[in-house]
């Protein structure tokens, strides 16, 4: 069994929606837990499926022929993974991994589809506006971290990583070891213990075992480069008209959730 300790509004976009489109959809959402390091999107292959992540995060990966790999955008409680599918595409040049475990309610991509027809054909249309600005808030975020990782330190983009899936989740405590942090960053894991052990001297963070706890978080702030409020700043900008309580941190401080909207379960 689930535990519920996740609901639909825990996700800002599903929180934004209007009450008949929340309840019109309501039925059609499944809770799913999901697990440090699955695989959601394969790369190239079809889509099915969207996800709202609650209390989980999912990177987007891009992964070259070596093998190596990079994380282009970071998914949490503030969006949508499947972005590719409300732009008319069926599949990804990316992988969708799972960065930190959690819940997140997943959606058929067909039924995104008929809603946002619906939604189209309405004189609001709320649904597509909400997505195409996540969307170009998305993509905002990606050129961000394609200059962070060609023009900033290692340590710096540490900051940066840590800080953003900081506001995605409900604690100070991150569950990440330092060769998966390298893989997200694309760089060598000496340099991730380098700076980690950079970050911890200056009191920062506390590093033990495959745990990161955030000690100093406006001290982490003045380390991390300009590009972690730039990103966070558009996502403000592009979304809090839209987001009139908004459960993630990643835009701003939470606030109270509206009711609790009933959702169908499935066990995996």
């Amino acid at each position: 069994m689930l535990a519920y300790d996740s609901n639909p509004q825990q996700n800002s976009l599903l929180n934004a929606l209007p009450r008949h489109t929340q309840e019109r959809l309501s039925p059609m959402l499944e809770l799913i837990q999901i697990k440090q390091g699955q695989v959601l999107y394969e790369l190239n292959h079809p889509l099915f499926y969207v996800y709202f992540p609650t209390t989980s995060v999912i990177s987007l990966l891009n992964l070259l022929e070596n093998g190596t790999s990079a994380e282009i955008a970071g998914v949490g409680n503030e969006g949508m993974l499947g972005v590719s599918l409300f732009m008319s595409g069926e599949s990804m040049h990316n992988l969708a991994v799972v960065q930190s475990a959690g819940h997140a309610y997943r959606l058929k991509g067909s039924i995104l589809r008929q809603e946002l027809n619906r939604s189209g054909g309405r004189r609001d249309g709320m649904l597509q506006k909400l997505l195409l600005h996540y969307t170009q808030a998305l993509f905002t975020q990606t050129a961000q971290t394609a200059v962070c990782n060609r023009h900033h330190s290692i340590e710096q983009q540490l900051c940066r990583y840590l800080l953003s899936t900081l506001d995605r989740l409900p604690s100070k405590e991150l569950a990440m070891t330092q060769e998966l942090i390298a893989n997200m960053l694309g760089v060598r894991r000496e340099g991730i213990t380098e700076a980690a052990g950079k970050l911890q001297k200056k009191g920062l963070i506390n590093y033990s075992r495959g745990h990161i706890t955030i000690i100093d978080r406006p001290g982490l702030e003045n380390q991390a480069c300009e590009c972690y409020k730039i990103v966070k700043q558009e996502f403000k900008r592009l979304l809090t008209h839209y987001y009139p309580q908004v459960s993630s941190d990643f835009i701003s401080p939470p606030r109270t959730l509206h009711k609790v909207m009933p959702a169908r379960y499935i066990h995996k």
